[in-house]
């Protein structure tokens, strides 16, 4: 049976003030998804690499390491060895993620940002979750509910079924990222292209192009 591990975090916030500057009042101008795809026999790779980090930077581990709070050392450093690990994997370890930009999402969808993000989530994941007949999948317990009341897992594995007509069995995790370092290698992954659109650094990104090409949607 082939199986598939997706971790999944998110950068930016579901806001929509765009009268003041971000971080100074005003709400991120984009609001970004990304996963970490592993296949099975590799599963144990990226916590083990986040943990290397965690050794080389002195990281406490009593609390977790967010993008956020890196210097930009420590961002290339995460970039190399997600390319190194990446690189080794021979397609086994990828890594993905999407981005909106909120100022063109329009106004209906905004008021159900819920589902905006799920509706990321789909863009990213379903055809991925289709290839596999069993995908475990971890996001960050944040993972919000459509308002209609069916969880992001009830309703990625209705599209699986129903929409890619694939007998695809989607088993899902919530956890705390402070405790699972595939998760917060996903968070990293995030901060990566959020940091590209949102700030405009993308340094890290450029390490890391051969292995991650964001996408961006609501752009026009």
């Amino acid at each position: 049976m082939a199986r598939s591990f997706i971790y999944l975090d998110e950068s930016g916030d579901l806001g929509w003030r765009f009268d003041a500057p971000y971080r100074q009042g005003g709400s991120s101008r984009y609001i970004t998804i990304a996963a970490l795809i592993v296949s099975e026999d590799l599963v144990k790779i990226p916590s083990r690499a986040m943990r290397k980090l965690y050794t080389k930077f002195k990281w406490p581990t009593d609390r977790e390491k967010k993008w956020a709070t890196m210097s930009p050392e420590e961002r290339a450093g995460f970039s190399l060895l997600a390319k190194k690990i990446a690189s080794a994997s021979e397609g086994g370890i990828r890594f993905v993620s999407v981005s909106a930009k909120k100022e063109m999402v329009q106004e209906h969808i905004r008021r159900d940002p819920n589902k905006l993000y799920n509706y990321l989530i789909k863009v990213l994941l379903l055809d991925e979750m289709a290839k596999y007949d069993e995908v475990l999948f971890f996001p960050d317990d944040r993972s919000i509910k459509v308002k209609s009341g069916n969880s992001l897992s009830d309703y990625l594995q209705t599209e699986l079924w129903f929409s890619r007509d694939v007998r695809t069995v989607l088993k899902t995790y919530p956890c705390d990222s402070s405790k699972n370092l595939s998760v917060q290698f996903a968070d990293m992954l995030a901060g990566i292209a959020q940091s590209h659109y949102q700030d405009r650094s993308s340094e890290p990104y450029k390490l890391l192009a051969a292995h991650f090409q964001p996408k961006l949607m609501f752009n026009k």
